[in-house]
């Protein structure tokens, strides 16, 4: 099914070994160029994020449409889950929430048609709905999947199947050796997802990792033990996400102080150069990703119940997919306002709007028809700040010092190659 023209081969150094990437849209392509994206440090390696000069094909495809077409499309395919995580909003939601396979099918429909490349699912936990994400997958085979799992579900067969489909990939959500990944996510998971890692290691399965940091595991996480270990089961990549307390009930002691934060940022960093491992850590990740990604600027997420957000941590909405279609509401007013709004803070550590710029997220709600999507904790956006500001206050001083130290050459790259981008987007939202 896949291409093995060597002129179009890309390859990846993985543990010393020189991994070849099949073309688009295998799995492993998609780790490719989540490598290439987070590595941007000119004009060219910008132009080429998605191969050659695809950016500029990207463009006009916005500017046909008017908006700005995201890359990757998270969806929820249920909010159902074998797990009870704590902290985790998914446990909040209403559990029987779905979105039927006949509208998945219609919104990936309509996602291939608009230029999306690849969708990605979450939850709760969408290996509850193994068997429409094999037919998914089978039937949209011109794009790339992938899934953000607690790994539980995966067996032998599943693996295989994966194998077999080519262009599915998992991110297995983890947090630290077996006593602190226990400790959120129930008692015996760690050694059900440390099998499922050596089941798609065993297959070649080129698999990320999860990890969502807080103050009782930031040190595990960040540490070369841990790292090394995630490594050496097989991960090819990894996304960290930092604690937020999103929802009425949130536990806001698991928030990291700024030292704690820090911290992170600066080991994650030294490890990634360190092996050359791509590790995407959103919270510090702002100065790699050309600020905020979300609304429409490459990342878009629509959640069980359909409510379509910027962002699967930004539970605030105007539209929903089961009344609109995706290129409505990724034109929606809350979505516009939304992109034109960018960047947040001149200063790029600072990214996002929920954690490190609180206001904006008040601003940016103060539009009709914008609800709280956090169905059954919801909460305003000030009820939110008053939660994240004391953090974001003392994350600002820390930011702008580290900041202040760049050299002015690294600066001037993420002034120019930032807006650049920003400005590419928002010439087609006016």
């Amino acid at each position: 099914m896949w291409k093995t023209n060597l002129e179009l081969m890309h390859y990846l150094n993985i543990l010393g070994e020189k991994k070849p990437i099949p073309p688009y849209p295998h799995h492993k392509d998609y780790i490719y160029r989540c490598y290439r994206f987070f590595e941007v440090d000119n004009l060219f390696s910008f132009l080429t994020i998605n191969g050659k000069f695809r950016l500029i094909k990207e463009f006009l495809t916005n500017r046909k449409y008017k908006i700005s077409i995201p890359r990757d499309l998270l969806i929820d395919p249920t909010s159902s889950c074998n797990l009870k995580c704590k902290g985790c909003w998914a446990a909040d939601y209403d559990r029987n929430n779905n979105l039927s396979f006949e509208k998945l099918d219609e919104i990936l429909t309509e996602a291939e048609k608009l230029g999306v490349m690849d969708i990605v699912m979450s939850g709760g936990e969408p290996l509850m709905r193994k068997n429409d994400i094999v037919k998914l997958c089978r039937k949209h085979h011109k794009l790339t999947f992938a899934m953000f799992t607690n790994g539980t579900l995966i067996d032998e067969v599943f693996a295989d199947e994966m194998v077999k489909l080519g262009n599915l990939n998992a991110f297995i959500s983890i947090e630290g050796f077996k006593e602190q990944n226990d400790y959120r996510r129930g008692e015996g998971t760690f050694d059900k997802v440390v099998a499922a890692m050596d089941l798609l290691k065993k297959r070649d399965i080129g698999f990320g990792f999860s990890a969502c940091y807080h103050a009782k595991n930031y040190e595990t996480i960040a540490s070369d033990e841990f790292l090394d270990f995630i490594r050496m089961k097989g991960a090819w990549f990894g996304w960290l996400f930092n604690y937020i307390p999103i929802g009425s009930d949130a536990d806001v002691s698991l928030c990291l102080n700024a030292e704690q934060r820090r911290f992170v940022k600066e080991k994650i960093e030294q490890y990634s150069l360190k092996h050359k491992y791509a590790i995407i850590d959103f919270a510090n990740c702002g100065h790699k990703a050309f600020g905020c990604v979300a609304a429409g600027n490459d990342f878009v997420h629509i959640n069980a119940n359909g409510d379509v957000e910027p962002c699967a941590f930004c539970h605030y909405s105007d539209s929903n997919i089961n009344d609109k279609s995706l290129e409505e509401a990724l034109r929606s007013p809350f979505f516009k306002k939304f992109r034109r709004a960018k960047p947040f803070s001149s200063n790029y550590m600072r990214p996002c709007p929920m954690v490190d710029v609180p206001e904006a997220i008040v601003e940016l709600t103060k539009l009709e028809g914008v609800k709280s999507t956090h169905l059954n904790n919801p909460e305003s956006a000030e009820e939110l700040v008053r939660k994240t500001i004391p953090f974001a206050d003392a994350w600002k001083t820390v930011a702008d010092e580290m900041y202040k130290d760049l050299p002015k050459k690294e600066k001037r790259r993420l002034n120019i190659i930032t807006r650049l981008y920003l400005r590419s987007n928002d010439i087609v939202n006016r």
